[in-house]
């Protein structure tokens, strides 16, 4: 079945882990994506760990089903090349420094002059402009300056990053995002534009209440480990084996969990009567859920507040999820190609679509294994398209 995007082709200049998990999105609902790579050398992913069989599963997952093209962006012949190909291109993905394409003569004012039904989409650090355009940045500087470091980990401790590159990710999600929007415009208009997303800016939109809370009250958020800055009870737990979490943000589930413990007396208590009560008193209410879960395993729990329907789950690592049903029910986990065939187990597409689900590539590109096909001369009824 042909993809949602199978009509899509992406010219991919991105490397690492922000615009190939674009790409990424892109490929998977069908989109042809031509990934651009240095000679000799690649996508400096192809180098990053875990390995598999001497195959990078970091560059795997992020590169399955795209096509790789090697090009020397310094040769006058390579840039000719690309510019006939974007006569034919729907989209260009890039997250290079701001001004380096342009020195190319691959920048959007150039090949959108070529092309302007092009949409073209930037990831960088800062964004395209600002007094801070041209410092340099990774996920770590993004969860710094965006205000996510400031809020996560526990009191009195040092700022703490996410445990997963929320800055990369975040941008790569607004750019998919982005593209969508500017070619449902181009369907209107038929001319495309310029999508200019920077991963300090996803941050901060990524900060949510959290942000209203300064802009509001002049609260600035501090870290607190994992429980919600103004619900409770909304936080991690200890049962006698391990923890669990259990996440109550109303009146009326507040009442169940009550119920629940055996314990209604607690929604009468002034201390809990509210949302906003519960959250000034959330440590004396955290000793009392806690004295009561020490009767009962993490399992047992969550049976038990389940059938109450309260929100709870276990907590679980990656060899849970791993091993949960749910999760290859959802296919969230998918097996493809590596290197000589062999399989490899990569992470699906959370975007689950009725009549064009997503098709997670089967094949992980060699370097350069598609070139050839890039460098026949060019016809009459287009380049990409007929090619690949």
């Amino acid at each position: 079945m042909k993809g949602a995007l199978g009509d899509l082709v992406v010219l991919d200049f991105s490397r690492v882990l922000a615009g190939p998990y674009c790409t990424m999105l892109l490929a998977d609902m069908g989109a042809e994506v031509i990934k651009i790579e240095k000679p000799d050398y690649g996508d400096d992913s192809r180098f990053f760990g875990p390995f598999q069989e001497g195959e990078s599963a970091y560059f795997a997952m992020l590169n399955r089903g795209k096509k790789s093209v090697t090009l020397d962006l310094k040769s006058t012949e390579s840039i000719q090349m690309i510019q006939q190909f974007v006569k034919e291109a729907d989209v260009v993905v890039e997250n290079f420094r701001p001004g380096v394409m342009e020195r190319l003569g691959l920048g959007y004012e150039s090949l959108s002059a070529i092309n302007p039904k092009i949409v073209y989409a930037s990831i960088s650090g800062f964004g395209q402009y600002g007094p801070y355009r041209e410092r340099p940045a990774y996920d770590l500087v993004a969860q710094a300056m965006g205000g996510m470091m400031s809020m996560t980990g526990f009191p009195g401790h040092a700022p703490t990053r996410a445990g997963s590159s929320l800055g990369d990710m975040g941008a790569a999600l607004y750019t998919a995002y982005g593209i969508m929007v500017a070619l449902h415009d181009r369907e209107r208009t038929g001319l495309g534009q310029y999508v200019d997303v920077a991963m300090t800016d996803s941050m901060i939109a990524l900060l949510e209440s959290n942000m209203m809370r300064f802009t509001s009250e002049k609260t600035i958020p501090e870290p607190s480990g994992a429980k919600h800055p103004i619900s409770a009870p909304f936080d991690c737990f200890k049962t006698n084996d391990h923890y669990l979490v259990i996440a109550v943000a109303n009146d009326a589930l507040f009442a169940k969990l009550c119920s629940c413990m055996d314990r209604v007396s607690l929604c009468e208590d002034s201390r809990y009567r509210s949302d906003v009560l519960r959250a000034s008193n959330e440590a004396s209410l955290k000793k009392e859920i806690e004295e009561w879960l020490s009767r009962y395993s993490v399992e047992e729990a969550v049976a038990r507040l389940t059938e109450y329907g309260i929100p709870c789950a276990p907590i679980h690592d990656v060899r849970d999820i791993y091993e949960d049903e749910h999760t290859w029910a959802r296919e969230m986990l998918v097996e493809v190609k590596g290197r000589d065939g062999k399989p490899m187990i990569v992470t699906g597409n959370p975007v689950k679509l009725s009549r064009t689900p997503a098709n997670i590539g089967q094949s992980i590109p060699e370097l350069g294994e598609h070139t050839a096909q890039m460098k026949r001369p060019v016809g009459k009824q287009g380049v990409i398209k007929n090619e690949f």
